[in-house]
């Protein structure tokens, strides 16, 4: 493969990296200005054609990935691959029904689905702590035998089972937009490991409340084992809702700082018809610009608050008890 052709350097922030994507004009900028880079290539395009997804453009944009592969060894970077796991995903739809879409938008711009996709792959190539929280209890003591990223209290036998109140230090989350993609990738379950196990349960089935609200049922066998709750707990009850309330914040924010700042400045040129008559000074016009961009960029601080507000943990209470 050729060299990289050259574009525009874009970096951010995503924790303890910054992300190069597309690759750098001067490939050791990043190295010479002391910051970790994650370098990643490009997804895929969901041509409409049928047949394997690496058939066509795709094979021109694997050919870019191994550059950027290169690019990330030579210059001591992490590198990330989003390509292959969304072709994979791709032909695996493909494989259940040639006319399979996944991706949730057009060709090259995915949807919510397609985005998901891109987000996994990204976040697993960059060591994204899949843990969410758990526990295990001991239904016959009653004790909490061990714990991880969450706090649990006031533990007690409960209707042929227990009730404690569980703290989670974070909180699992899935767009409702993009569900449609776990069918051919394991997108929520790998990135929201939230965990559940009751040993010492009579036989018998038993439900699961979260503040009083079923969200799922589980044999004691299944308890003993351990389950996973991601999916229940994003359906229902105060899980479901705190994440809703997060996800309304980051929107908040997100639509704010597109509509006003973004295509409401950074994008917007002035035109005036000539047939009114009017002339404007351009320092005139970029004093203004200036003056609306510090004006709209101060909400954002507030913006932000709403979404850490949000996110604060809370208590539930989970309740186990025998089905009737």
């Amino acid at each position: 493969m050729g060299p990289v052709p050259a574009r525009r350097l874009a970096i951010r922030r995503c924790g303890d990296y910054h992300i190069c994507s597309p690759a750098p004009s001067r490939p050791d900028q990043a190295k010479a200005a002391n910051i970790r880079v994650a370098w990643i290539t490009p997804s895929p395009v969901e041509k409409a054609k049928e047949g394997p997804a690496i058939e066509g453009y795709n094979q021109t944009l694997e050919r870019y990935s191994a550059g950027v592969e290169q690019l990330a060894a030579a210059n001591g970077g992490r590198f990330v691959d989003q390509f292959h796991p969304f072709v994979a995903a791709i032909d695996k739809a493909r494989g259940a029904n040639a006319k399979n879409r996944i991706g949730g938008g057009d060709a090259v711009h995915p949807g919510p689905p397609g985005q998901a996709v891109m987000a996994w792959a990204i976040l697993k190539g960059l060591n994204f702590p899949r843990l969410v929280s758990n526990v295990e209890i001991d239904a016959a003591q009653p004790k909490a035998v061990a714990s991880g990223k969450c706090q649990i209290a006031e533990l007690v036998a409960k209707d042929g089972g227990v009730a404690f109140q569980r703290t989670d230090e974070a909180l699992p989350f899935f767009s409702v937009e993009a569900d449609k993609i776990n069918e051919w990738a394991p997108v929520r379950e790998e990135l929201n490991q939230y965990g559940l196990k009751v040993t010492g349960l009579k036989p018998g089935k038993y439900e699961l409340r979260l503040n009083r609200t079923k969200v799922a049922d589980y044999s004691a066998e299944e308890f003993a084992a351990g389950v996973d709750l991601t999916r229940p707990a994003l359906a229902a009850g105060p899980v479901a809702e705190q994440v809703n309330a997060v996800w309304i914040a980051v929107k908040a924010k997100n639509s704010y700082y597109h509509d006003r700042v973004f295509r409401g400045i950074v994008l917007a040129q002035v035109s005036i018809p000539d047939f009114l008559g009017v002339k404007l000074d351009p320092a005139e016009i970029e004093a203004k610009r200036q003056s609306a961009m510090a004006e709209r960029m101060a909400k954002l601080p507030e913006l932000d608050a709403a979404i850490r507000q949000a996110l604060a943990p809370r208590s539930h209470r989970v309740e186990i008890v025998l089905a009737n």
